[in-house]
């Protein structure tokens, strides 16, 4: 398929860039992504990958827009509270990028329902809130072999790893092995996060998802990134595979997905 002259014209910053080219546009329009969460995470995500000409983006959230997700969730307006956020999130990404393909569920990801949703996507961006659907996400995407890109955020502080243990690499599991028992972290409401955190790190991951899809630079699947707002540093730490891990271990304990009950995320 050719670029028509708009596209041409919408995409020329990304085009001169040697690295990409016609053929790494190409690559970004056949690209298929999931962003799993139209929340804080998945807000900025979204609108980067839709403006950078992913080709088939879909989105996927259950909740409606709260007053209280304005202050970090940037796919969503005042004059949309109580409307599905994946709606919502469709309005602003269509109006940013008519070209693209969106394809929206209005739901949340569970046992039942997650390998289909991300059986035709290349890449999947977790952007949940809760350490079960992270940790559903992460064992579908290792029993599908899909590349996952994992972002989380909690008050300053976030956290970023690529995830491809079809590839070799280490999975969630081996850094997290279980999720911490529900009522130990803060709740959600509770423990707060600066809304600018969010724009961080689902920003990277959108940069992340991009690299993996072009084949640029270096993999952030041996390593965590870590950030600190306050502090305004970013680290590397390594993350090997464990040997013992659960799910991509020579001995696995865990060979099917199982619903966690909820608990916060970080």
């Amino acid at each position: 398929m050719e670029f028509t002259d708009s596209q041409i014209q919408r995409y020329s910053r990304q085009i001169i860039l040697s690295e990409v080219g016609g053929k790494g546009q190409k690559k970004l329009q056949d690209a298929k992504v999931l962003v799993i969460g139209a929340g804080g995470l998945g807000s900025p995500a979204a609108l980067y990958l839709a403006a950078a000409g992913i080709g088939t983006l879909g989105l996927t959230d259950g909740d409606v827009v709260d007053l209280s997700n304005l202050q970090r969730q940037i796919l969503h307006t005042t004059d949309r509270i109580g409307v599905p956020k994946v709606e919502s999130g469709g309005q602003l990404l269509s109006a940013l990028n008519p070209d693209i393909t969106l394809k929206l569920y209005p739901e949340h990801v569970s046992v039942s329902n997650i390998l289909s949703f991300i059986e035709a996507y290349d890449i999947i961006l977790d952007g949940s809130d809760n350490f079960s659907t992270r940790f559903l996400v992460n064992d579908a995407c290792f029993f599908a072999k899909k590349t996952l890109i994992s972002g989380s955020i909690f008050r300053f502080e976030g956290q970023l790893a690529t995830i491809k243990p079809h590839e070799g690499f280490p999975c969630y599991r081996c850094l997290y092995p279980e999720p911490p028992p529900a009522g130990l972290v803060p709740n959600c409401q509770e423990a707060g996060v600066l809304g600018v955190l969010a724009g961080t790190i689902g920003v990277l991951q959108a940069n992340e998802a991009i690299k993996e899809i072009l084949g640029l630079g270096e993999t952030l699947a041996k390593h965590l990134l870590l950030y600190d707002a306050l502090d305004m540093t970013f680290r590397k730490v390594g993350r090997p595979k464990a040997p013992d891990c659960p799910l991509c271990g020579p001995h696995p304990t865990i060979t099917e997905l199982v619903a966690h009950e909820v608990s916060c995320s970080l």
